[in-house]
């Protein structure tokens, strides 16, 4: 329970960094509470998405990543941030990201400072 607190922290972390970075990445509410729920809720569904569809996506697009070299990685979490943000739509959350290359980089930055955010935060259950 514990790992997934803290992988739920670090995604939040990661894309509260990334809606601060990009202008097209928004993130809207009325209070600081308000948005830190909604971040928190996101964090969820992005950690669901990257769950339940990168593996299917990865393991269709297996040839795509050696022909590239894995740089279709960029692609694959451009679309799952693109999908994390229609959900969001759906779900009535104000998160909204425009546009697949702003997802492109938003997906870079969510990836570096996740990365960096799990080095730092305690590992274990």
């Amino acid at each position: 329970m514990k790992n997934f607190l803290v992988k739920t922290i670090a995604n939040a972390g990661a894309l509260a960094v990334a809606v601060w970075l990009l202008d097209k990445i928004t993130l809207t509410g009325d209070s600081t509470a308000k948005k830190a729920g909604t971040l928190i809720a996101v964090a969820l569904i992005f950690g669901l998405v990257n769950w339940l569809v990168k593996p299917i996506v990865k393991v269709l697009t297996f040839p795509l990543f050696i022909l590239t070299l894995g740089l279709i990685t960029l692609v694959v979490n451009a679309l799952m941030l693109l999908l994390t943000s229609w959900v969001s739509g759906k779900l009535d959350l104000s998160f909204h990201v425009e546009g697949f290359w702003t997802a492109v980089l938003g997906g870079l930055i969510i990836s570096v400072v996740s990365w960096a955010l799990h080095v730092v935060l305690p590992d274990e259950d």
